[in-house]
């Protein structure tokens, strides 16, 4: 049995992360078998656009710490599972704003989501492109409408909560996961930069 991860962030006004939601999934199933969420109170006493979702009713409890007590729990607890690929929707946001965790194969969920041959939930009155990629209409919140056909579902901005729905989009789609590992991989495991973090990796 394998593990991935889906992970999501949200950012203060000053572009600095103030909290970290992260699942780590079965690779079978798609179903969540554990959480984290951390908030960086420091980073949050700056303020942000949805500072308010920060302190809702999460299935696991928040940890408050550093954002470098976040990246070493992060790394170890993943390392236990022995997960090796993180998934987000937009992933280039997430992985640069965690350059951390970059020894990580990331993996972008909205890379098959929003084209026609991925993704046959894509109405044909949608504005696509030649190469059948949305024009518009593909955040988070559009395409879990889409998908579950749950038009009243709203995105809670909650990176635990966020993380949780990305993942219902990755179930959604119904691809294994060897096809976002054969097509959608963002970056390559730099095994130069892992040795750099590998100290975080030690129990």
């Amino acid at each position: 049995m394998g593990y991935f991860s889906v992970i999501d962030t949200e950012t203060n006004w000053a572009d600095q992360v103030m909290s970290i939601g992260t699942v780590i999934a079965d690779a079978d199933t798609f179903q969540p078998v554990a959480a984290k969420y951390h908030i960086l109170p420091e980073e949050c006493a700056v303020g942000g656009m949805f500072y308010d979702a920060l302190f809702l009713d999460t299935p696991v409890k928040p940890i408050l710490c550093t954002r470098e007590e976040a990246m070493e729990d992060l790394s170890r607890w993943l390392c236990r599972y022995d997960v090796t690929s993180l998934f987000a929707y937009n992933a280039g946001f997430d992985r640069n704003h965690l350059p951390e965790l970059r020894y990580f194969d990331w993996y972008d969920i909205m890379r098959i989501a929003i084209y026609r041959q991925h993704n046959p939930k894509i109405p044909a009155c949608a504005d696509c492109y030649s190469t059948g990629r949305m024009k518009r209409g593909y955040g988070v919140e559009s395409m879990l409408r889409m998908l579950s056909g749950n038009c009243t579902y709203r995105e809670t901005h909650n990176a635990l909560f966020d993380a949780l729905d990305e993942l219902e989009i990755v179930r959604l789609l119904g691809h294994g996961i060897h096809e976002y590992h054969r097509n959608m991989a963002i970056a390559i495991r730099n095994f130069q930069q892992f040795s750099s973090f590998s100290i975080w990796l030690v129990f």
